[in-house]
C-alpha cells in the first residue's frame, strides 16, 4: 500500500474512532511521513507546527473569537433587535426580517457563527414564541441567518483561507464576501415570510412598536462598529489584524461604559473562554501544518487532484461536484478543518481551470455556512436549539428546508461571479 493511502487511511480511522480532527491530522501527517520518507523525517514535525502558526495574519483569529464574546454579551444584540423592531414594526414574517439583520449587523463584528446565534436566539426566540412562531422554526432559522457570519466581514473563515492561499488580498475576500451574505439573508427571508403569511404567524399583535428615535440613539453605538471596521480597512487606516484589535476596543467600551453589561468578573470568564476556543483553532491549525507538508512532499493532494480531474473535462460539472462535497464535508466538520483539508487538494484545481480564488473562496464559505446549522453537527443549530430547549432533531425539517433556499443562493453566486467580484473590483481591491 502506498504512503498516500496509508496517510489517508490513518486520518479517516481516526476520525471514525472519534479523535479529535487536530490529533487525527497530526497523526494521518505522521503517518505518511513515516511509511513514504523516513522515520528520521519526524524530527521536521516541530518545524512544520511552528510554521502552520506563525504566520501574522493568524493573530486575528484569537482578537476576533475575543470580539465576538464580547459583543455577544455586551448587549449589543438586544439594542440592535429594539431598533429593527422599530423600523420594521409587526406584521407576518417582521420577527425573521428583524433576527435576519441583526444576524447580518453582529457577523460584521465578530466574524463568529456560534456566537452570533447565541447572542440573537437569547433576545429573537422568545418573542417569535411569544408571536405564534415554532421553537423549532425559529432555531433553525436563527441558526442558518448566524451563518451567514461567515460570509459578512470580518470573517475568522476567509482569514484563515487567505493564509492558505499566499498573495490573497485579505480586503478583496472581505468585500466579495458582502453581497453573497446578504443574499444568503434574503434566501432565508423568502420561506420565513411565505410560510408567517400562510400560517398566520405574527397576525395579532403582541407587543407594541418600540419607539425609533430613542431605540436608535440606544443602538448607534453598535451600528458604528461595522463602520469603523470596515471602513478602516477601507481607507488603509488599519490592516486586518489591527481591525481586530480596533474591534476588540471598540466592544470592550461599548460594554463597559455604553450598554454597562460588562464586569471584571465577566471579563475575566470571556477572556478564559476566548483563550481555550482560540487554543483549539490554533492546535488545528498546527497539526494540519504536518497534515499538509507530508500530502504535499509525497504529492498526495496532487494524485487526489488527478482523480478529480478525471471525473470530467467539464469545469462546471467538477465545480457542481465540489460544491456537494464541500456540502457533506460541512455537515461533519467545522470551517477551519475543511479549509485545512480540502484547500491543499483543491488548489491544483484552481490553477487548471484558472478559476478566481477570491470567487471560489467565497463559494467554500457559503457551502460551509449551510454545514453550520445542517445536522449531524451543526453547531449553530446546537446553540439555538441548547437555548430554546429542544432536541434537535424536531428542527431536522427546518434545517432541510433553509439548507436547500441557501444553496439557491450559493448556485447563483456561482453561476455569476460578478455578484461576488464586483464589490471588491469596484473598491480597487485586487482579486487575482
Amino acid at each position: 500500500m502506498s504512503a498516500d493511502l496509508w496517510m489517508l487511511l490513518s486520518f479517516l480511522l481516526a476520525m471514525l474512532i472519534g479523535m479529535p480532527v487536530a490529533y487525527a491530522l497530526g497523526i494521518g501527517g505522521a503517518i505518511g511521513i513515516v511509511m513514504g520518507l523516513s522515520p528520521d523525517m519526524l524530527a521536521t514535525l516541530g518545524t512544520n507546527t511552528y510554521n502552520s502558526i506563525a504566520k501574522y495574519p493568524l493573530i486575528a483569529i484569537p482578537l476576533f473569537i475575543l470580539t465576538g464574546l464580547i459583543f455577544e454579551r455586551a448587549g449589543v444584540a438586544a439594542s440592535l433587535v429594539t431598533f429593527a423592531q422599530s423600523i420594521i414594526g409587526q406584521r407576518p414574517g417582521g420577527l425573521t426580517l428583524v433576527a435576519v439583520i441583526v444576524c447580518l449587523i453582529m457577523g460584521g463584528m465578530s466574524g463568529s457563527g456560534p456566537a452570533d446565534a447565541a447572542a440573537v436566539a437569547m433576545v429573537m426566540l422568545p418573542s417569535m414564541t411569544k408571536a405564534g412562531y415554532p421553537r423549532p422554526f425559529s432555531a433553525s432559522m436563527i441558526a442558518a441567518a448566524a451563518s451567514t457570519a461567515i460570509l459578512i466581514p470580518p470573517s475568522i473563515a476567509l482569514i484563515l483561507y487567505s493564509v492558505m492561499m499566499p498573495g490573497l488580498d485579505l480586503r478583496a475576500l472581505f468585500a466579495a464576501g458582502l453581497i453573497p451574505g446578504v443574499l444568503a439573508g434574503v434566501a432565508l427571508l423568502v420561506p420565513s415570510y411565505i410560510l408567517a403569511r400562510l400560517r398566520g404567524w405574527e397576525s395579532s399583535k403582541t407587543e407594541e412598536r418600540p419607539p425609533f428615535k430613542q431605540s436608535f440613539i440606544k443602538a448607534l453605538p453598535a451600528l458604528f462598529a461595522p463602520v469603523i471596521i470596515l471602513g478602516g480597512l477601507r481607507s488603509g487606516l488599519f490592516t486586518p489584524t489591527e481591525a481586530a484589535v480596533v474591534a476588540v476596543s471598540y466592544g470592550l467600551f461599548l460594554g463597559a461604559f455604553v450598554y454597562r453589561q460588562l464586569t471584571w468578573r465577566g471579563l475575566l470568564e470571556m477572556f478564559n473562554e476566548a483563550a481555550k476556543l482560540s487554543g483549539i483553532v490554533l492546535l488545528i491549525i498546527a497539526l494540519a501544518g504536518i497534515f499538509a507538508w507530508s500530502g504535499t512532499t509525497l504529492g498526495t493532494f496532487t494524485h487526489l487532484a488527478d482523480i478529480i480531474l478525471s471525473l470530467s473535462d467539464n469545469g462546471l460539472v467538477l465545480l457542481f461536484l465540489i460544491m456537494i462535497l464541500v456540502l457533506f464535508a460541512g455537515m461533519l466538520l467545522d470551517a477551519i478543518s475543511i479549509y485545512l483539508i480540502l484547500t491543499p487538494v483543491l488548489i491544483p484545481l484552481i490553477n487548471h481551470f484558472e478559476w478566481n480564488p477570491v470567487w471560489f473562496g467565497i463559494l467554500l464559505a457559503m457551502n460551509i455556512a449551510i454545514g453550520q446549522f445542517t445536522p449531524p453537527v451543526a453547531v449553530n443549530l446546537m446553540v439555538t436549539t441548547k437555548i430554546s430547549n429542544i432536541r434537535l432533531e424536531h428542527t431536522f425539517g427546518w434545517a432541510m428546508l433553509f439548507m436547500l433556499t441557501m444553496f439557491c443562493a450559493l448556485l447563483l453566486v456561482m453561476f455569476f461571479p460578478s455578484i461576488a467580484l464586483w464589490l471588491p473590483e469596484y473598491l480597487g481591491f485586487s482579486v487575482n
